[in-house]
């Protein structure tokens, strides 16, 4: 069981918490991280790529000239893929990239990114986040009470408050998420995770 510090926004300690099971004690298993996020990305293609085929190109209705006599090889449409203007031979069509690995494998992974994270101390467990308004120096000040200026940071909570939704919306390396939403992807891509008590008890049960 680890043993995790909840701190206030100005980083200091306000309580120690024992946590149930040992999601933060998985060994990093970097093969099954890459298969996830390969997954991950894969499902955000949009696979809308489309070429026509010979069948699909406008106009090549009439043979360009007769079978035999000219001297010239045969040729049945000025729309076969050797010629200019022609149809793509096996080119991309519209179809869906997305697969699935087993549910039990993405458990494991999201468990080994987060345990990554906790080892290297890129996990701050904070009490709550309340934000005085929806500006984005509201946000800019409590990230900056928390020594992560300039970083990358990933903000898990267990609801998202309008303030909090608002305020961050304009921070290009700042992203929030609800519990339900946290992912492998997310966690690696950032540097540091900031995760509220709420999310913490959340993540905690669903772990179990």
């Amino acid at each position: 069981m680890a043993t995790v510090d909840i701190v206030n926004r100005h980083r200091e300690k306000v309580e120690e918490r024992v946590l149930e099971g040992d999601f933060l004690e998985e060994p990093l298993r970097a093969h099954l991280l890459y298969e996830v996020v390969k997954m991950q990305m894969a499902c955000k293609r949009r696979g809308t790529a489309f070429t026509k085929g010979r069948g699909e190109v406008r106009g090549g209705g009439r043979k360009p000239w007769r079978q035999k006599g000219t001297g010239r090889a045969r040729q049945g449409s000025i729309r076969a893929p050797h010629w200019t203007g022609g149809g793509v031979v096996f080119g991309p069509k519209p179809r869906d990239f997305g697969y699935r690995i087993p549910k039990k494998a993405r458990k494991i992974a999201l468990k080994s990114a987060l345990s990554a994270k906790y080892r290297d101390n890129e996990m701050i467990f904070v009490e709550s986040i309340d934000l005085s308004d929806h500006k984005t120096k509201s946000a800019l000040a409590f990230l900056r009470d928390l020594n992560l200026d300039g970083r990358k940071v990933l903000i898990v909570v267990d609801e998202i408050d309008f303030n909090l939704d608002k305020s961050t919306r304009n921070l290009p390396n700042v992203k929030v998420l609800k519990v339900e939403g946290l992912n492998v992807y997310d966690l690696l891509d950032h540097e540091v995770v900031v995760c509220t008590k709420g999310a913490l008890e959340k993540i905690e049960e669903a772990m179990a």
